[in-house]
């Protein structure tokens, strides 16, 4: 029998406030960046928020299980288009640059409310994370705080 290898898998967790500099780069934190180089990230507007849209950056599994999980449904199912079109044409992939950067697209930035020069916040979301407009961010993060005490109930 073959000894198990140690499959690290990154656990996206707490959150971090870092600058934006004029060129829209972003560090993201060291315990969240892939050991192997050139890995991308996929980066997605992401609408469901009523507080308005922050940017979900999704590592390379989790992008590949979101595009089974779409493939898996039915071609009857109208809404399989509309995420395919939607996701396909709202996201791009991104790799960390040398410093452990990478750079926001200036359309998704401006749709997340994200600018240069500026603020934003990264959420850790366990397998993901989420890229925020500060404001935004504790606007919905005030929100969680009110359902958390239903949604734990659901761990019990």
């Amino acid at each position: 029998m073959e000894p198990q290898k140690n499959m690290e898998t990154t656990i996206y967790n707490s959150s971090y406030r870092h600058g934006v500099d004029g060129a829209r780069r972003l560090q993201i934190p060291s315990k969240w960046r892939p050991a192997e180089a050139g890995v991308e990230f996929t980066l997605i507007l992401w609408l469901k928020s009523k507080e308005g849209p922050c940017l979900r950056v999704l590592p390379p599994q989790e992008m590949a299980e979101l595009m089974r999980d779409i493939d898996a449904m039915a071609n009857s199912d109208p809404n399989k288009g509309v995420l395919k079109r939607f996701i396909g044409s709202e996201s791009i992939q991104v790799a960390l640059d040398k410093g452990g950067r990478i750079c926001l697209p200036e359309a998704m930035a401006a749709a997340a409310g994200i600018k240069a020069d500026e603020d934003a916040m990264l959420v850790g979301l366990l397998d993901r994370f989420e890229i925020w407009n500060p404001d935004r961010y504790e606007k919905v993060r005030a929100t969680d705080a009110v359902m958390a005490t239903e949604a734990f109930k659901m761990m019990e």
